[in-house]
């Protein structure tokens, strides 16, 4: 291997895309660039009302040019040269309409303002109709389409996505040419791609959202979704048969792009992935251990060797596809819909008042501590057994058994009841549904051995991850790196460069290792496990009561 190879990982994240530029020979970050979506951060072509959640393909354009250049700026441009391969993880399921050319149609003339033109966020909930109407149509086929995504089909996936679109906008529908992931569209618009039935389509987003299996010969036939609604009659003939992994190239830089960004047609651009998937391998993911990616919502990830799975089914989660994660094992994927949005819903709840402090710099600094005092008070605080009660459904749940329509709840408040004593509740909640997740796989024969995390919760909050460390029970060692999904794409650009012969390989080369690992407090583990059994009640409850 060359001394001198570089790689490009890019991390498309809900708020933000994040690039790095990786030595291949050891993992050392050598620049990174953070490029926030304008159009979102202005809220733009949102409706959080309506659960509408659309993101302009020109924010990640933007964020892709800026982030890249940035980075050779900061590594130095005689680096450019030595940049060997670049991958892309994305969140999803987040698909666009596409035209024939395989541009989104929020680019084309007429749907420049159209947010059904444009990517459907993974937390965009508006296909929630669509999604229960696909868990009920399931039931009608002899084969069971669903046991590979947990049985149980989401409003934040695929097809209900395209769907909802369908029924809701027609001249979107008329003009779509194929509905496409993120994660697959960009890999595509950076080799230069034309026409949309060169779109290389990734097994990780495939198996996980769309029900694409081996074992269907692809996705399910015509019959099932064309008898689900004739909107959607032949429409899987618009979409690749095939998938890869995520080790797999989809091509070279096109000459367009290289001059875009600054580098030659020589770099290599891999098949795109999930963030949380590609996160794993950055986290230096390891066979039973559950990889918590820990931001907004969580996603976990677990790897087991394909001859140890067998045919096991597990259900309630998001899926288990062969090589998602890493190529020759079971990919499995969990998740919650809201973890930091909790913590970000609560303190955007109490700094309203702040609205209205006209001192703008005063503002964003009381702002900035309010989490930080947050966590420091809520641990000082004693375990008692009649303290506040949540549960954290705040954006529904995603895993175990996804139900978009639940709602979050806080029971047990008195006028005592102040901003630590129910930050405390919230976060013990986001912990209590984590721990519904790891008991989801013991149950079903899947054991958890060990706790990984990774992402911005888990590195910049001591406070959570005691408390997850206690109310699972189990020690959680955290990773080191501060973008392990953007390292993770980084490891696979280095496989599809050919520096190495295998994932395995670079992650284990490349990976930073961990920094900090939060064991269990004895006298606090008896406490949670009564009051996980007090979550489990007051959820059955709330879920009854929901749908009453």
């Amino acid at each position: 291997m060359s001394h001198d190879a570089f790689v490009i990982g890019v991390d498309y994240g809900s708020d933000s895309v994040r690039s790095v530029i990786l030595d291949t020979r050891n993992g050392n970050e050598i620049a990174t660039s953070v490029f926030e979506y304008p159009r979102w951060k202005d809220g733009l072509y949102c409706n959080p009302d309506a659960n509408q959640f659309r993101q302009h393909p020109l924010d990640y354009i933007e964020g892709l040019i800026y982030t890249v250049k940035d980075c050779i700026e900061k590594a130095g441009g005689n680096v450019a040269k030595y940049i060997k391969g670049i991958s892309v993880d994305t969140t999803g399921s987040t698909p666009v309409a596409v035209d024939h050319t395989g541009t989104p149609l929020a680019l084309t003339p007429g749907f420049e303002e159209n947010p059904n033109a444009m990517f459907v966020l993974w937390k965009d909930h508006t296909s929630i109709r669509e999604a229960e109407e696909i868990n009920q149509h399931a039931q009608k086929f002899e084969t069971n389409y669903l046991k590979y995504v947990g049985g149980i089909y989401s409003s934040e996936w695929f097809w209900a996505k395209l769907l909802h679109v369908f029924r809701e906008d027609e001249k979107v529908r008329n003009a779509t040419a194929s509905w496409v992931e993120h994660c697959d569209w960009i890999p595509f618009l950076l080799t230069g791609g034309k026409d949309v039935k060169e779109i290389k389509r990734g097994v990780c987003s495939a198996g996980h959202k769309g029900i694409w299996s081996e074992e269907f010969g692809g996705f399910p036939p015509n019959e099932f979704f064309a008898s689900l609604d004739p909107l959607l009659d032949g429409f899987t003939s618009k979409l690749p048969r095939d998938t890869y992994t995520a080790d797999k190239p989809a091509g070279n830089l096109s000459a367009e792009w290289a001059e875009k960004l600054g580098l030659n047609t020589d770099v290599v651009v891999g098949i795109g992935a999930f963030d949380a998937h590609m996160g794993a391998v950055g986290g230096q993911i390891e066979p039973y251990f559950l990889s918590k990616v820990m931001g907004t919502s969580t996603c976990d990830m677990l790897v087991v060797p394909q001859d140890e799975f067998g045919d096991k089914l597990v259900r309630g989660i998001c899926g288990q596809v062969p090589g998602s994660i890493i190529p020759g094992m079971m990919g499995l994927e969990a998740g919650q819909s809201a973890f930091g949005d909790i913590y970000a819903w609560f303190k955007n709840l109490i700094a309203w008042p702040l609205r209205f402090v006209e001192d703008n710099t005063l503002r964003k600094s009381i702002e900035s501590r309010i989490i930080k005092e947050l966590s420091e008070a809520a641990s000082q605080l004693p375990l008692n057994e009649e303290d506040e009660l949540a549960v954290d459904w705040l954006n529904g749940r995603r895993t175990p058994d996804a139900n978009q329509k639940l709602k979050g709840a806080i029971a047990g408040l008195n006028l005592g009841s102040n901003a630590p004593a129910v930050f405390k509740a919230l976060v013990e909640a986001s912990c209590f549904g984590a721990r519904a997740i790891v008991d989801r796989f013991n149950a079903e024969g899947v054991p958890v051995k060990g706790l990984i995390g990774v992402g911005g919760v888990a590195k910049k909050s001591p406070y959570v991850m005691q408390v997850m460390a206690d109310v699972m029970n189990m020690p959680i060692k955290i990773h080191k790196s501060e973008q392990t999904c953007a390292a993770g794409a980084a490891m696979f650009a280095a496989t599809v460069a050919g520096l190495y012969p295998n994932v395995n390989e670079a992650m284990n080369a490349m990976g930073q290792g961990f920094d900090a690992e939060y064991r269990p407090i004895p006298e606090h583990t008896a406490y949670y496990a009564k009051r996980m059994k007090e979550y489990e009640a007051f959820g059955k409850f709330i879920e009854t009561s929901l749908s009453a």
